[in-house]
């Protein structure tokens, strides 16, 4: 299946520095794959080693001996000569050693022609617990997510509704009624499935017979998030809490306050006790955060209100496993009142592979705006509506009040734009093309 980070490896492969590589990103959501296919197809020589497996090269990176002598052992534990040209070594699973992460500034500083590529299980919560000395401006990291709705399609074989898609969107013209209809047909099958790739290839398979879908795979893959927990976490304690914060995100967006509440997670639930479980959650790519923002001004982070935010599963299909909601439900749209939710997950899940980092707008009459994205536009506000019901007081007060170039409505409608309110219509199978 084709991901758009290939584009971004082979960028790395072709540029002057040569630090090691880094990729991040939630658990099974393709590192692996993407990386042995990039090694395979883009260099003459390629080792891959995984440190779950190769306890040895463990063992030789926590040993005394020096930084080249550990270089020389490698290269004779590996059978591989890192310094031939166009090689390259795949280190899988590299959080099971804080001293092998450590000497990548030595590779970077003493052997910068060799190109080496590291991924692993919840490695964000590795970096961020750990206290070694980490290569900081040795390294190049790469954020991995789920598949997006664009990867979605092309692994359905759907190439020339895409391309349709992207024209439609560069020219703001309209669709056909009908590649309109089978373009949201296809929004609705991802809904199901997400973008983890095992959810994706099972309906591929299956030659896209819904009904057939296996929805085992996303439950099996949430009970891998919290099987691989215990390895990272100080305490049963603590990794009863991560799973509480987590469990409760669905009914957490689905409530009235715009934010985050932690009184949703138990009724005696403090936040300051919920601080590092939530940190956990936020360093594992299991949760993408939106922070709310007051006043829309350059720069957003500035006016970011720490204390309120909102959180969004990295996965719309992994959302609705948790909730139950069975295929025929999602694919005949009824889904009810909190279709909003579920839509709105999706678009933040959009916006984050699309490199957007998530903000939202609310005021003092609890008006609000969904996103806001910063652009060569300037902050463009994003309303996300569930259906063709497109009226909205929020929008209209902040236009009335911040007058920005234009705003984004996302909703089931074809596209358009209104000259007189500067609102461009986007469907929500081309959230993915908002940048």
């Amino acid at each position: 299946m084709k991901r758009k980070i290939y584009e971004k490896l082979l960028e790395w492969k072709q540029s002057k520095v040569s630090n090691p590589l880094m990729v991040l990103g939630v658990r099974q959501c393709g590192k692996t794959y993407i990386l042995d296919k990039f090694c395979k197809n883009e260099f003459k020589s390629y080792k891959y080693v995984n440190l779950l497996e190769d306890s040895a090269i463990v063992e030789l990176y926590n040993s005394s001996l020096t930084s080249d002598e550990k270089y020389t052992r490698l290269k004779v534990l590996l059978n591989f000569d890192l310094d031939e040209e166009d090689s390259v070594l795949f280190i899988d699973e590299i959080q099971e050693s804080e001293k092998l992460i450590s000497e990548l500034k030595y590779f970077s500083e003493k052997h910068g022609e060799v190109k080496i590529v590291c991924a692993g299980s919840l490695l964000g919560v590795k970096l961020k617990r750990s206290h070694f000395s980490f290569p900081v401006g040795k390294v190049k990291f790469l954020h991995m997510t789920p598949m997006d709705f664009e990867e979605f399609l092309l692994a359905m074989g759907e190439e020339s509704l895409l391309n349709m898609i992207k024209e439609c969107f560069s020219k703001n013209k309209q669709m056909t009624e009908s590649l309109h209809e089978k373009a949201m047909n296809l929004y609705r099958v991802y809904l199901v499935t997400g973008g983890m790739p095992a959810s994706v290839k099972n309906m591929v398979d299956n030659e896209n017979d819904y009904f057939n879908y296996d929805s085992t795979i996303l439950k099996d893959i949430v009970e891998s998030y919290f099987n691989d927990m215990d390895k990272y976490v100080t305490s049963d304690s603590e990794a009863l809490k991560i799973q509480r914060i987590y469990e409760s995100l669905p009914t957490q967006l689905a409530n009235t306050s715009h934010k985050f509440q932690f009184s949703k997670i138990a009724n005696d639930a403090r936040s300051r006790e919920y601080v590092s479980p939530l940190d956990w959650l936020e360093a594992s790519n299991m949760v993408q955060t939106s922070f709310c923002v007051k006043t829309p001004e350059i720069p957003l982070k500035a006016f970011v209100d720490l204390d309120t935010f909102k959180l969004y599963l990295s996965d719309v299909g992994i959302l609705n496993s948790l909730l139950g909601i069975s295929t025929k439900d999602i694919l005949t749209d009824n889904i009810s009142s909190y279709k909003g939710v579920i839509v709105e997950n999706y678009v933040a899940n959009q916006l984050a592979s699309n490199g957007n980092v998530l903000y939202y707008w609310v005021n003092s009459n609890q008006s609000e705006i969904d996103f806001l994205i910063y652009n060569d536009d300037g902050i463009i506000p994003v309303e996300v509506k569930a259906s063709d019901n497109t009226q909205s007081k929020s929008l209209k007060n902040y236009m009335r009040q911040y007058h920005p170039r234009y705003a984004l409505r996302v909703s089931s409608k074809d596209f358009g734009y209104n000259p007189e309110t500067k609102i461009k219509s986007i469907p929500l199978y081309a959230v993915f093309l908002i940048s």
